[in-house]
This record gives C-alpha cells, sequence and structure tokens, in this order.
C-alpha cells in the first residue's frame, strides 16, 4: 500500500479550519478527502498539524496510505481537478516509505503572520492580513520578541482549549520585521500550543503600539497565566508555511 506525502496551500478564509468536522461544515481536509473519493478511494488523511478557521497555509503537509498506485503528478492533477472551485492546490506529490508519518515524523514548523500597518484599508488583501492602521514600532517588536525564545511554560499563550499534556515549548525561531506598510511575525518550533503564535503576535502588538515594553512581555511570560498576555490577534493574518522533516 504506497504512502503520500502532499503539499497544500489555501485559503483559510473559507473553511471552518483543517480538520474534518462531524456537522458537516466545510473544512480543508473534506474537501481533500471528497476530492479522492471521485475518483480512487476515501483515505483518512494525516497532516503536519491542524489550522483553525481563518488560518490560511502556504506549505501544509499531510499524507495518505492508497491501495493502488498512482503517478505522483496523475494524483497532484486529479486532486485539483476535483477540488474546484474550493481555494485549494496540491503544490506537490510524493511517494514516501510507509513509515514516514506526516505529523510524527516532523521536527519543526513555520509560521508567518502578516500585519497591514497603514491608514488605508486593504483592498486586494481583506481576509488575508491583520489590518493595523495605528503606527507600529516593529523594531520594539522584535526586541520584546527575544525574551520569548528558547525553552518556556508558554501557559501565557495558550488557548483555553488547548489539548496539548504540557505547556512547554522551545521557541527556536521569533523575528519581527517591516517591509513597507506591512509588518511580518516569523516564527519556528518543533510544535506549538493552540493559539500561540496569534497571543504571542498580539501581545508583541501591545509594544508595538507603546502600551507594552519589552520587559512586560517577559512578566507575561513568566506569569504562566492567559489573562497576563496581551489580545489575540485574529487569524487572518496567520499562514502555516512549512513543515521540516
Amino acid at each position: 500500500m504506497p504512502r503520500y506525502k502532499l503539499v497544500i496551500e489555501y485559503d483559510g478564509g473559507a473553511f471552518a479550519g483543517w480538520q474534518r468536522q462531524e456537522d458537516g461544515i466545510v473544512t480543508v481536509q473534506q474537501v481533500i478527502e471528497d476530492a479522492f473519493a471521485k475518483f480512487t478511494e476515501t483515505p483518512r488523511m494525516h497532516a503536519s498539524g491542524r489550522t483553525d478557521a481563518g488560518v490560511h497555509a502556504r506549505g501544509q503537509v499531510a499524507h495518505v496510505t492508497l491501495e493502488r498506485t498512482w503517478h505522483p503528478n496523475k494524483l497532484q492533477g486529479a486532486l485539483n481537478w476535483y477540488m474546484r472551485p474550493h481555494p485549494v492546490s496540491i503544490l506537490s506529490v510524493e511517494e514516501m516509505p510507509i513509515d514516514w508519518h506526516a505529523r510524527f515524523s516532523c521536527i519543526g514548523r513555520r509560521y508567518v503572520y502578516r500585519i497591514l500597518n497603514r491608514r488605508g484599508l486593504p483592498a486586494l488583501e481583506i481576509g488575508r492580513v491583520w489590518f493595523q492602521p495605528s503606527k507600529l514600532d516593529a523594531a520594539a517588536m522584535h526586541e520584546a520578541a527575544q525574551r520569548l525564545i528558547g525553552h518556556h511554560d508558554f501557559s501565557t499563550f495558550r488557548a483555553a482549549q488547548c489539548q496539548a499534556n504540557s505547556a512547554m515549548r522551545t521557541l527556536e525561531h521569533l523575528s519581527v520585521e517591516r517591509l513597507g506598510d506591512e509588518i511580518h511575525v516569523h516564527a519556528s518550533a518543533r510544535s506549538f500550543l493552540h493559539h500561540q503564535v496569534r497571543n504571542m503576535v498580539g501581545t508583541l502588538a501591545m509594544v508595538g503600539f507603546g502600551k507594552w515594553s519589552a520587559d512586560d512581555v517577559t512578566r507575561a511570560l513568566e506569569a504562566k497565566d492567559r489573562a497576563a498576555g496581551g489580545p489575540t490577534a485574529p487569524p487572518d493574518g496567520l499562514y502555516f508555511m512549512e513543515a521540516f522533516y
């Protein structure tokens, strides 16, 4: 039984997240699995990580195990055809060893959060950025972000509904840069807690607005209490960029 690795791009604004739901709400996993069913079997997909409603992906990774062998290009073409008009694209398909797993073989994940920081409302990027018309200090945000790098208890940045057994995580990289009217927050780790990136971005925005200092971010981290952190940034600006193996 061949196993295939799929690299997937999607606009999360059209879906109720990655994971298939029992109530029939449209999700990314459902759209891809339904596409498989239209020309072959209905496999169970496993992803490198789940994304929430509204969160986008440029390099989500998933795998499926099928009963028959397909040429990767034919599999890619068929899936993209049958998924139309949903905003999902299979960027590549690769046959993998049967013991390879999209989630458990993954050793790292990278996200980017986009903030549109200008006075004018977005016309072309609605639903794909967090719009903030007030000026943000990206340099101050970057300085404060360095306080979060390392192995910590990230309870302050963990959603109440997070199902992880432990809030201990190792944040390998967190940086903030301004690119014209946009501010990008880059985050990399082996794994993240539910809403961790969005909660960190919301906290760093408090620094960008001049309402918090880097020391306030440290105090929030050390409090290990969600109430001590900043607001949760909306899902619109978050992108799952890639998974490492």
